[in-house]
């Protein structure tokens, strides 16, 4: 079961700023065993197929729910079908400072079976190999070699005891905790390596993630426009220090769709632009795990300016859904190239694509002063409109609510 903390904030606080002359490991109990399995072969051009379940339940308006219970299995069956079909997809690598690192490219194949609380979500991810050094020539499209990773089963008791995830049904975005990096280790290693790996825990030129990482978050936000999504990964390492940041960009097809990109080389305009100016929207935050409820509601007005000098300041202000209470916190923070460092301890890391991944320095810090931390990932997927989600966790690693918003540009 996911933890049942109770946090009513639409927006954590700041930590405090670090203090350098500390190393602090993380809790021992956020390292547990791998939810995946690990099971990889070679193939060549995947038939991809995937059917849905016809026990699906659809899921309702939470307030007509008033059974926990019911509520859980809508969540479970609602998560399900928004995650079956074919996949078409890109992996990008960047570095914490927004430097892309490697692209491959990749399919997803997810379908379902079983009734209501015995639903399980299967999924097979297809990891497009990198070509030898030892090859002659080039293979063409149809000699693709492909290597296969089963991912483990989703069901009503992985998605609570190990993903503790954060589910939002009707907005079609959640996040998900994982407790190993496995997964995205194998991307990595089939997608840049192939047959060239050497099996080495740290191969040349290929910065893989820890084996035991501190947290991986994974954050999803489906496209308003089209049947895309993007899934972005905080990789922290041991000691609560970011490591690295993992995209997959995807769009739901059958047939010769080709895989979605980020446009990386149009880089005449500085990536924070789309997000300067004043932002207004609403804010949904839940409880983590699969029954979890609406805990806050309220609206959100945002502010991003920055000056000549780097110098960044941005504003939120948040009102409860009822009108009584109204939260003011300021930010203030230096921007060098795409990282923006705010006082107090927190980075922003700005991708291209109208994308920007936040976190803490150093979590290790929050831990050792038993400070409530938050994730953070937006998209800007056109002009005027984005979505963000904010992972809340405690100082025990233990993620306690995520929270949606929808903001448009004014």
């Amino acid at each position: 079961m996911a933890s049942t903390y109770c946090y009513s904030l639409s927006l954590p606080p700041i930590p405090n700023p670090p203090n350098l002359n500390k190393i602090q490991l993380l809790p021992t109990n956020l390292y547990t065993t791998n939810p995946f399995s690990r099971s990889i072969s070679t193939i060549r051009s995947p038939g991809i197929r995937a059917s849905n379940s016809s026990s699906s339940t659809t899921v309702q308006d939470e307030a007509r729910r008033p059974s926990e219970e019911a509520m859980s299995i809508d969540n479970l069956c609602g998560f399900v079908n928004l995650n079956v079909g074919n996949w078409q997809g890109s992996f990008f690598q960047f570095d914490t400072v927004g430097n892309l690192l490697h692209k491959v490219n990749t399919k997803l194949a997810a379908s379902s079976y079983g009734e209501d609380e015995l639903i399980s979500l299967i999924q097979t991810l297809y990891i497009k190999q990198a070509p030898s050094s030892t090859s002659f020539s080039e293979l063409d499209d149809e000699e693709v070699e492909w290597a296969e990773y089963k991912i483990k089963e989703t069901n009503m008791f992985t998605v609570d005891k190990y993903q503790q995830i954060g589910f939002f049904p009707n907005e079609k975005a959640f996040s998900l905790r994982y407790q190993t990096a496995g997964m995205l280790e194998t991307v990595l290693r089939q997608g840049v390596l192939g047959e060239d790996d050497t099996g080495e825990e740290s191969p040349k030129n290929l910065k893989l993630p820890s084996r035991r990482p501190a947290i991986v978050c994974e954050s999803c936000l489906h496209s308003l426009e089209k049947d895309m999504r993007v899934r972005a990964f905080h990789i922290m390492d041991p000691k609560g220090i970011i490591e690295m940041i993992l995209i997959f960009l995807e769009e739901r097809g059958d047939g010769a769709v080709l895989p979605p990109a980020l446009d990386n080389n149009v880089e005449n305009t500085d990536r924070i632009v789309p997000f300067l100016g004043t932002w207004k929207g609403h804010s949904v935050t839940k409880r983590s795990g699969v029954y979890g409820s609406t805990m806050a509601e309220a609206d959100i007005v945002a502010t991003l300016e920055m000056d000549d000098n780097g110098h960044v300041i941005q504003g939120i202000t948040s009102t409860s859904a009822a009108g009584d209470v109204t939260t003011n916190v300021p930010w203030t923070g230096i921007k060098s190239d795409n990282l923006i460092t705010f006082n107090g301890g927190y980075q922003m890391t700005l991708l291209p694509g109208g994308m920007y991944m936040g976190c803490p320095c150093d979590v290790g810090n929050n831990v050792a002063e038993s400070l409530s931390f938050h994730l953070e990932f937006c998209w800007l997927e056109g002009l005027g409109k984005r979505q963000r989600l904010v992972r809340t966790y405690d100082v025990e690693g233990q993620a306690v609510s995520t929270t949606y918003f929808h903001e448009t540009k004014m």
